[in-house]
């Protein structure tokens, strides 16, 4: 019990902070359309509940993922994130066809729902809540990447950073996105409604939500799936390499991987070297190589063989191919 207490210790806090303040905000809204009728607010609580047990399941599997690794799963279980993620992503899918189709049936039968009041205020209040929750996801990318950002360009450079970020991070920061844009519609859709007479706008809100929460649904299950069969990491790799060839002693590189497990990276480089070397020497540059590439973040193990220099240069810096 106290290995897992310690383990959840560990997980996403992005992900842990997102489930709780979906819960309570998934509440909110729910007895709000019980009061109100609201389909747009039906919309908005049916996110919400997607995202909250999603982004729990999330926090968990985060965990789970940095349990040592055993004499029976030696590789560890880094892309157990991955597949907790690929199952989450059909909670919200279930919830988006729920959504779209009351939303539906609201368009072609639509009846004035009460309670603008409350609508306006719960939806106001939940937008808030799910920016704030957007905003730390956001901080959390930076952190993760070591990128230092103050004010607007906290938005910005998290925006340009998406595709680095963490699994779970990224799930939360794509969930609450389209919670806070969905929330900003529905609003939009209930005062239109409220002071226009037509209904059906808030259906047509209600798809709208829906369609957004799918197309999270189709992003998260891509990127994870690559996740699970084991994606390469190229902008590592040509970070790793870049460090590689800078080491007087390393003459090429004939090949260089980077597996992406989870949060985990699993390098596999092969260099080419003085055969005259002895094996004191090669050693230690693989100690030397080792050291360098262990410091980059999220790397958790290095495998390093060596060839003899052929005299035909191999490795290519980034951008070098571009320039002939």
């Amino acid at each position: 019990m106290g290995d897992i207490l310690q383990l959840l210790k560990r997980g996403n806090r992005s992900a842990m902070l997102a489930a709780i303040i979906n819960t309570i905000i998934a509440i909110i809204k729910g007895v709000a359309f019980m009061f109100t009728g609201n389909v747009a607010m039906f919309a908005e609580t049916m996110h919400s509940l997607g995202d909250a047990a999603n982004q729990f399941f999330v926090f968990v599997g985060s965990a789970l993922s940095k349990k040592t690794p055993t004499e029976k799963y030696p590789n560890g279980f880094g892309r157990l994130v991955n597949l907790v993620l690929l199952g989450a992503v059909l909670i919200v899918g279930i919830m988006a066809f729920e959504t779209i189709k009351e939303g539906y049936h609201h368009i072609l039968h639509p009846t004035k729902s009460g309670g603008f009041l409350i609508n306006i205020l719960v939806l106001a209040v939940a937008t808030i809540l799910e920016t704030f929750v957007l905003f730390k996801a956001m901080k959390e990318i930076l952190h993760d990447l070591d990128i230092k950002a103050t004010g607007m360009s906290v938005f910005t450079k998290s925006f340009a950073n998406l595709g680095r970020a963490k699994p779970a991070t990224k799930l939360v920061f794509m969930e609450d996105l389209v919670a806070t844009m969905g929330g900003l519609l529905a609003i939009l859709a209930v005062v239109i409604a409220h002071f226009t007479d037509y209904h059906a706008l808030e259906g047509i809100a209600s798809v709208l939500i829906g369609a957004m929460m799918f197309f999270v649904v189709g992003k998260v299950f891509l990127d994870n799936a690559a996740g699970v069969i084991g994606q390469a990491d190229e902008e590592m790799e040509n970070r790793i390499g870049v460090m590689v060839m800078e080491d007087p002693d390393v003459k090429d590189i004939q090949g260089i991987t980077v597996i992406k497990e989870g949060e985990d990276l699993h390098v596999e480089l092969e260099i080419e070297v003085d055969p005259r070397l002895t094996v004191a020497a090669a050693d230690d540059i693989k100690d030397r190589l080792e050291e360098k590439i262990m410091a980059e973040k999220g790397v958790v193990d290095v495998t390093i063989e060596f060839d003899e220099e052929d005299g035909v240069m191999t490795w290519q810096k980034p951008g070098e191919e571009n320039k002939e």
